[in-house]
């Protein structure tokens, strides 16, 4: 958890960025948010959940507010930022987002990858939380037909934390969130990590 004085630093950096509605994406070019994603206490839990040395790859800013706010419906993580297009096996469709080409990952690399995601206010079940589908990160990528019978018949947990509070969360993990109720922004740092850049086949994560 961070300590109130590194909140408000981050706070201060945020409001300093142009952004689009719902946030911003590749913010590991910022140096305050940059080092965020490789101080230490981020880099041993998310080397601890995957069972290996962790490097941060990939941020986005989320601004959830009154003024700026949205609906998430239930999904899972599945595009991955890449240094280039390669063709290979279980990889695509492929696509462009924010200037970096982006393609549907294979379940086993995504099983190699955990988000981080650093609460800048205080999150209550009023502005929008997270909201997950227990254990369902195990089941690989699933089809909407499936999510959506998951969605039915799996208890969601909310993702309740305050500002500092870290959540962790897996790509394939099914989640989503709801619009904002409240006047209480939910500012979320989404920090990505994987143990290596290189994912086999000559396919590269892009740091962004």
């Amino acid at each position: 958890m961070l300590r109130p004085s590194e909140v408000a630093t981050l706070s201060t950096e945020v409001a300093s960025l142009r952004r689009g509605r719902a946030g911003l994406r590749h913010i590991l070019t910022n140096d305050p948010i940059r080092l965020l994603a490789h101080d230490e206490r981020l880099v041993t839990l998310a080397s601890d959940l995957l069972g290996g040395s962790a490097l941060p790859f990939k941020g986005t800013l989320f601004d959830k507010s009154p003024t700026t706010n949205w609906l998430v419906t239930w999904h899972q993580d599945v595009a991955l930022p890449l240094r280039a297009r390669v063709e290979a096996a279980g990889w695509g469709p492929w696509t462009t987002k924010g200037g970096r080409v982006y393609a549907l990952a294979p379940a086993e690399v995504l099983a190699g990858v955990v988000a981080l995601r650093v609460h800048l206010d205080d999150n209550n079940s009023q502005n929008g939380p997270l909201r997950v589908l227990p254990d369902t990160h195990r089941l690989g990528r699933l089809s909407e037909a499936r999510i959506a019978e998951l969605a039915q018949s799996t208890s969601a947990v909310e993702c309740l934390v305050p500002a500092g509070g870290i959540v962790a969360l897996r790509p394939l993990a099914v989640h989503a969130s709801s619009k904002s109720a409240s006047a209480v922004p939910r500012r979320v740092l989404h920090l990505e990590y994987a143990t290596s850049v290189a994912l086999g086949s000559g396919i590269e994560l892009a740091v962004a």
